[in-house]
């Protein structure tokens, strides 16, 4: 009789699937996701980065920061890593995203999906602001200011990333969910 694995490993990293990682602007979720990456490549997986603001470039995509632009992108966010994932690929999307029909049809589309909310007070956020969003754009397309952000409602996983959490903390954060089942 074969005794089991004491550490078994979850589909998500045998099989594919989604990290969709989602929060404000400069809420850190391109930082997460490449710390979640490295994480994932210690145990010689190679997961696949979506970061939106990289996607839209390739895309030429960089002009629809509207409402509806945002959604067209978010689904092809959404589309984009269901595709990976169904042929076997892990894929972390970090991107804004907040619109509660993309999360529920990720839930409905992707096989291997774990979604992760950034929670980071505004104030917090204007005082990084690294790229300007929140002092240079204009306030009609921030989402959280001129575009209502619809935060998820039943996130795998919600992260206060700020104050004591840096990003390799919520990353290991994520992968220990991970590990123990949480995927769905």
């Amino acid at each position: 009789m074969a005794t089991p694995d004491p550490f078994p490993i979850p589909a998500i990293l045998r099989e594919g699937g989604v990290f969709w990682i989602t929060g404000l602007a400069e809420a850190g979720k391109t930082t997460v996701a490449q710390a979640l990456a490295r994480k994932l490549r210690q145990f010689d997986i190679r997961p696949v980065l979506l970061d939106g603001n990289i996607v839209r470039e390739a895309l030429g995509e960089t002009r629809s920061f509207d409402r509806a632009g945002r959604r067209k992108m978010a689904y092809t966010y959404a589309r984009f890593g269901r595709m990976l994932a169904s042929q076997g690929q892990v894929v972390i999307c970090s991107t804004i995203s907040l619109f509660h029909d993309v999360h529920k049809w990720n839930r409905e589309n992707i096989e291997r999906y774990f979604e992760v909310f950034l929670d980071v007070p505004l104030e917090e956020l204007k005082k990084r602001d690294s790229k300007g969003v929140y002092s240079e754009a204009d306030d009609k397309e921030i989402v959280g200011i001129g575009v209502e952000p619809e935060f998820p409602e039943n996130p795998d996983l919600q992260i206060a990333n700020f104050s004591d959490i840096d990003p390799e903390s919520a990353a290991s954060r994520i992968l220990g969910e991970c590990m123990a089942g949480a995927v769905h």
